[in-house]
């Protein structure tokens, strides 16, 4: 992503309260140009990727993301029927998604790249783990590749 004069925009799908603020507090050490967004479950996801600002926690709606991090086991609609939706719809298939989830079973791992998962990353035990994982989110996803810009989502 060419970020010389944008603002990284990272959607953050996860239930867990906890889990969303040690996300925060990591982006907020490691990658503080980031705006985050949180959803709490697979419905919401949907929502907020269909236009609805009111999908979102307070932060201003701020269109369609330039990474998705998705958890797997949330209520409602799981992290896997949002993968799939997000990549069947062509509007959205072209968003960055990464699985950011504890599950550690391999028949996850392949459904989830099967389904077009970008990557997956298991969440790290430890806060000083999780912060490598945001720095190689960074590194990655902001520093290095070229995204293709948010106009492009709505062909």
């Amino acid at each position: 992503m060419d970020n010389q004069d944008v603002t990284p925009f990272v959607l953050v799908a996860d239930d867990d309260p906890d889990d969303r603020l040690l996300i925060r507090d990591a982006f907020d050490e490691r990658c503080n140009e980031c705006l985050l967004c949180f959803v709490q479950d697979g419905e919401e996801l949907m929502r907020f990727l269909n236009g609805d600002p009111e999908a979102a926690t307070p932060e201003s709606y701020c269109g369609l993301p330039d990474l998705i991090l998705l958890d797997l086991n949330m209520p409602l609609k799981d992290g896997r029927q949002a993968l799939q939706e997000i990549k069947s719809d062509p509007r959205l298939r072209k968003l960055p998604t990464v699985v950011l989830t504890t599950s550690k079973s391999e028949d996850d791992v392949d459904e989830c790249y099967e389904k077009g998962a970008n990557s997956y990353i298991i969440k790290p035990a430890r806060y000083s783990d999780l912060l490598g994982v945001v720095q190689s989110l960074k590194t990655y996803w902001v520093d290095t590749v070229r995204l293709p810009g948010n106009a492009e989502y709505y062909e």
